[in-house]
Order: C-alpha cells, then structure tokens, then sequence
C-alpha cells in the first residue's frame, strides 16, 4: 500500500503529525503562488480569489452533505464557537467533553453568565439534561483521537431539547461525517482539509440558525460590494451572513486540496488512513506500549511517551506531545514504510 495521491507530495521527513497540521498538495501551493504573484504585478487577483471562495465553500458542503447555502467560510473555530455563544440567554447551561480542545470550549467559558459543565467523553449523552442548552463537542478528540458517539449524542440533545455543536476538524477529511447531525458544525481546513491556514467553516441549519451576525463586515451583505459603507443594509440571505473577511489566497489553495480529496474519495481515503493506523497500534503495543483506546481512528495516542516527540524529531520523524502522549495521526500522503520508520525511531527513542 502506498500514498494514495503521491504525485502531489514529497515529504522530506517522515510526516505523520496531520492532526496538528496537514501537508499541502502540490497543485494547491502552485495556485497559491501564481495568486501571490499576480498580485505582486497588479493583476485582477481579488476576481479569481472570491471565486474560490465560494468553490472552496460548494466543496466543503459536499464534504459534509449539505447544500453551500448553509455553510459560512471564515478562518477560525474559536470565532465561530464564540459566535454561537454570544446566542445562548444569560444562565444557560452549555455541556463538553473532559478535555475537549480548547477553541470549542473556550469562548462558553469566558462567558461567565453560562453554565459550563463538563463530562467524560463516553458518558456526553447520558450527561444532557432538562436544563442543557448546548452541548459542544469534537467528533475527533484532538489528544487521543477517541470517536464521540453522534448519534447517541444527537438523540439525548433532542430528548432535553438541546441543541448541538459538533468540531469536525479532526475528522472531516478521511471521516465520514454529516452536517445534517448537528445543529451547528465547526471546521479548520488546515488539518486533514490539507488546506493552509486561515481556512475555517460552519455549517447552519435550514433556517441559519437564529445566530446574530455580530462579526459581519461587508463581505456579508447579500450584495457585498453595496455593502461596504455604513450598517449592512442586507445580510445575505444564507449561511454567508456568517463569513468572516476570507483569507483570500488561502482560499485560492484551499479549493484544489478539497477538490483533490473529492477526487479520491472519502471511503478511500479512510480505508487507507485506517489501515496505517491499526498498523501502528499493533507494532507499539509489540513493544509494550499499550494505546488509548480509539479504534477505527486515524489518530493514535500512546500514554506516557509523549517526552519522546523531540528525539523522533531529530530523527526526522515528525508526531506530537499531547497531554502526554504521543499522538501520531496517519493521512494520504503517508504509507507503511512510513510506519514501521516511526517504530524503528520509537523502539530506539524509548530504549
């Protein structure tokens, strides 16, 4: 088994830290530096970069199964959970996951008029209660790649009239995942998207979801470029009331990287990614290192090794420390020598 799309990378390490941070195809980082260089020579950029946009917006709602009109382009989680926060009533009780990734909890936490309680992950659906406005939580866990249970969960939020926030950025991308499982989805594109920074999305219902657009700037009127002076006459009339001032050239990467992964398919790229991974969890447990229990994830984390991130880096072996554990995460681009070079690197780290 090899990379599923090679031609598009060349790593020069042995790459398996996608869950910190993707690598970027080769097409993308050539549109990204043809729109550079177009606008270093005065050329119409800005034409050709919100186009991409708004591609880069229709591919994301495919990815996720729901039509452009209900997904927001901007370039942060933390604005868009801060964005649903600023939605609850004073008082209102917001349920998370123990140790959930901080740019989902975070902006409920400094709201200091809500209720913040929080749950171990395997116990999130029998937490929800009468009283739970909210319940936040990542479908990936960033530390240890656990997968939350969604339908449990979305069926104990309807049951106590709750709605729900679901984090896909460390699943979207080699996951299965639908949008139309949750009330509100959030997404970076710089993970598993394969996209360069600056690329974030959520993903509203039907009816936009109540939120109030307290961040738009003219970019969300439904005529952006009638809306650059003064109030915003209009919002636009989808979930484009929501986006923030894109990242432009960003965009201009980020369309060919998820027109790539629609290309190879998100089935196939699960298959692959899994494979690695259940690769890796039986090589480490060989040498006595027993993983968290994450099965079917492409992220594993191993407790206790954590320390040993630096070392494999000197060996050009590339994971990460997270609340410490080694977490190593599997995607596309890499293969099974990939794996058996980071366990080579591991047994001798940890010797």
């Amino acid at each position: 088994m090899e990379s599923l799309a090679g031609a598009e990378f060349a790593p020069q390490t042995t790459y398996l830290n996608t869950a910190s941070s993707g690598l970027i195809p080769a097409r993308s980082v050539a549109a990204m530096k043809a729109a550079l260089d177009d606008a270093a020579a005065g050329g119409r950029v800005m034409d050709v970069a919100f186009e991409a946009v708004e591609e880069t917006r229709a591919a994301y709602a495919r990815l996720v199964g729901v039509p452009p009109r209900r997904v927001a382009a901007g370039a942060s989680v933390a604005v868009y959970a801060g964005l649903i926060a600023t939605s609850l009533p004073s008082g209102a009780e917001v349920l998370v996951a123990e140790g959930d990734f901080s740019s989902l909890v975070n902006p409920f936490a400094v709201r200091r008029d809500l209720t913040l309680r929080s749950a171990p992950l395997e116990e999130l659906a029998d937490a929800v209660r009468p009283d739970t406005a909210l319940v936040a939580v990542s479908a990936v866990q960033s530390a240890d790649g656990r997968i939350a249970d969604l339908d449990a969960l979305r069926e104990a939020a309807r049951a106590h009239g709750a709605r729900t926030l679901v984090d896909l950025s460390q699943a979207v991308g080699w996951l299965p995942v639908s949008a139309e499982a949750a009330d509100f989805t959030v997404s970076i594109g710089f993970k598993w998207l394969l996209s360069p920074h600056g690329t974030a999305f959520l993903t509203v219902p039907e009816d936009l979801g109540g939120l109030t657009p307290v961040f738009a700037g003219w970019v969300a009127g439904e005529d952006p470029w009638d809306s650059c002076y003064g109030p915003v006459a209009e919002p636009a009339r989808s979930a484009r009331r929501y986006d923030e001032a894109p990242a432009l050239f960003s965009y201009v990467a980020a369309r060919h990287s998820l027109a790539l992964l629609h290309e190879l398919g998100t089935d196939a790229v699960l298959a692959h990614d899994r494979a690695l991974a259940d690769r890796f969890r039986a090589g480490v447990t060989g040498l006595g290192h027993p993983c968290v229990a994450a099965p079917g994830s492409a992220i594993v984390s191993v407790p206790g090794l954590g320390e040993a991130a630096p070392r494999l880096a000197k060996a050009d072996v590339h994971v990460s420390a997270r609340a410490g554990n080694l977490r190593a995460a599997f995607h596309l681009y890499n293969t099974p020598a990939d794996v058996d070079r980071l366990l080579e690197a591991l047994a001798l780290a940890v010797a």
